[in-house]
């Protein structure tokens, strides 16, 4: 066993710590840094869940909110005691995270009026497409405003009792803060955000009233708040939400919440113009901090913002790594069934690595992992795929390269068009699950972008340890330290990340595969159309 450290013991003890809470698409995270170190994780917890499929619509049941929360925070306790000894009783500061975009309704009373819906919805294409032509900006599917205004068109009965609409990650903070605020870069996927405000457009505000709702827009967002303004403190209520056994006291300040798009950014570095970060999860998504304006709209790309207001295009894809934790977890049974079982670590690990063995454009082998609906895709629907033909060089290396080919597949649509944009980047780093494995998800992302991928230790940690930091900053923030400087010298002054350059054969053979690709989507429309999906489930 592993002699506390005395110094972090004293530090979790005295409470000189910030917690980052983060609601994943399939964990709910919880991290305890140092906050005089935040490069310095303490202690986890984390708690697994999955969205439902119900009548058509992703969602999660707001009871699973409260009751993965408690486990995951339950579960950051524990670890603090088995590591150092100390049990904390209090945080320095607490800063909430989780997926972005998506549509919680709330009347006047604080009651949710239809279920979470949540970003991977795609029935919003009428709505999304409408509020493009009005503002002449791309509004993508997932956007709050996006569902809102389908709810609207679609005259449903809970409209006239609207009174708030909020993400995720508002949603929570309010319960436990009760102030109704966002962080700038949860907000900018709500509903467009101007730059030189730091809040919501103006002008395109004006132009949705224009189209004769009726409703006051500007009264149903929360409020928007940049990194390190202050945004409340928890209650007694909050307390007792996030920790049932009464050991948790009110009066902890809290960073603005934000989105898991803006805790990547946080977590790799890359706030400042021409830096940029692939996060990926059940999705994936790139982001690239711009230095002017983009010359045109483009259906493939968002225009969002960093924590600190800084304009960003971001290309989102639906799916990411699910239908390949969905092929491990198959492996993984046969090893059982064998009579070998292995961890599923070692599952991801064994495939990864066998994946370095294969053809460079995967032997002909094209993997679709469209769960869900992938508009950049043009796709309303998913149906994951595998598909070769009587010529293809069927074995399990070119099998694995396909999988995590089709990861990164839809992702790379969207870099086209932000290379033919001109967008100049200096560093791209890469985050999440995938990459714990070195040198097999970063060295083929790096093909697939034609960009040297970096990825730090922090990478397996990902958002909750983003939004730590953010809370971390706090103190930073009002002696008026900028993000980007507290980021560099505070945080990853120490931190040594592993570059990994595009390989010649890789940039061309998954040139190659996504030329396929791209050819191989009448194949997906084709079974959406003759495959229907059945059932509650998906």
């Amino acid at each position: 066993m592993t002699t506390p450290d005395p110094r972090q013991s004293d530090a979790i003890a005295a409470g000189r710590t910030a917690l980052g809470i983060e609601f994943g698409s399939t964990r709910i995270k919880a991290c305890l840094v140092d906050a005089d170190d935040p490069a310095t994780v303490l202690a986890v917890g984390s708690h697994e869940w999955e969205n439902s499929y119900r009548d058509r619509l992703w969602t999660y049941g707001l009871d699973e909110v409260w009751s993965g929360l408690q486990t995951a925070y339950a579960d950051l306790l524990a670890d603090a005691e088995r590591r150092h000894g100390v049990r904390p009783a209090t945080v320095g500061a607490i800063g909430v995270s989780a997926m972005m975009h998506g549509y919680l309704a709330f009347d006047a009373a604080g009651e949710l009026l239809v279920p979470f819906r949540t970003w991977r919805n795609t029935n919003t294409g009428p709505a999304a497409a409408e509020l493009t032509e009005a503002f002449e900006v791309n509004i993508p599917l997932r956007w709050s405003i996006a569902h809102l205004h389908q709810a609207v068109r679609d005259a449903e009965p809970h409209i006239p009792n609207l009174a708030s609409f909020t993400t995720l990650a508002g949603y929570v903070h309010w319960r436990l803060t009760g102030r109704r605020v966002l962080g700038v870069g949860d907000a900018s996927g709500m509903f467009p955000i101007d730059p030189a405000t730091h809040t919501y457009d103006a002008e395109l505000l004006r132009r949705y009233a224009a189209l004769g709702t009726g409703l006051d827009l500007p009264a149903l967002l929360p409020d928007v708040l940049v990194a390190g303004q202050p945004a409340g403190e928890l209650t007694a209520e909050g307390a007792a939400l996030l920790d049932p056994s009464g050991a948790l006291q009110p009066g902890i300040p809290f960073c603005p919440p934000e989105g898991d798009a803006g805790t990547g950014m946080v977590a790799t570095a890359s706030v400042a113009p021409r830096t940029g970060n692939v996060s990926a999860g059940t999705s994936i998504f790139a982001m690239v901090v711009l230095e002017q304006p983009l010359a045109a709209v483009h259906h493939e790309l968002d225009l969002v913002t960093t924590p600190a207001g800084d304009l960003v295009a971001m290309v989102h894809c639906n799916n990411g790594a699910s239908e390949l934790a969905g092929w491990a977890g198959l492996f993984g049974r046969f090893a059982e069934a064998s009579g070998a079982p292995v961890s599923t670590d070692a599952v991801y690990d064994t495939l990864f690595r066998e994946a370095l063995g294969s053809d460079a454009d995967a032997g002909g082998l094209l993997a679709y992992n469209h769960l869900a609906g992938e508009p950049i895709a043009g796709l309303a629907e998913g149906r994951p795929l595998l598909v070769r033909t009587p010529d293809s060089r069927l074995t399990l290396a070119n099998f694995a390269r396909a999988q995590l080919y089709s990861v990164f597949g839809t992702l790379a649509l969207g870099m086209r068009v932000l290379h033919d944009e001109g967008v100049a980047l200096d560093r791209m780093f890469a985050h999440g699950g995938m990459f714990r494995t070195a040198g097999v998800a970063q060295r083929f992302l790096a093909g697939a972008l034609d960009a040297p991928v970096s990825v730090a230790d922090t990478a397996s940690e990902g958002g909750a340890w983003g939004i730590a930091v953010l809370a971390a900053y706090l103190p930073a923030a009002a002696d008026g330290t900028a993000l980007d400087a507290y980021l560099q010298h505070r945080v990853f002054g120490g931190f040594a990340f592993e570059t990994t350059n595009p390989h010649d054969d890789d940039v061309s053979g998954f040139a190659r595969y996504l030329d396929r690709y791209q050819a191989g989507l009448a194949v997906e429309r084709t079974a959406i159309d003759a495959l229907p999906v059945e059932g509650a489930s998906a």
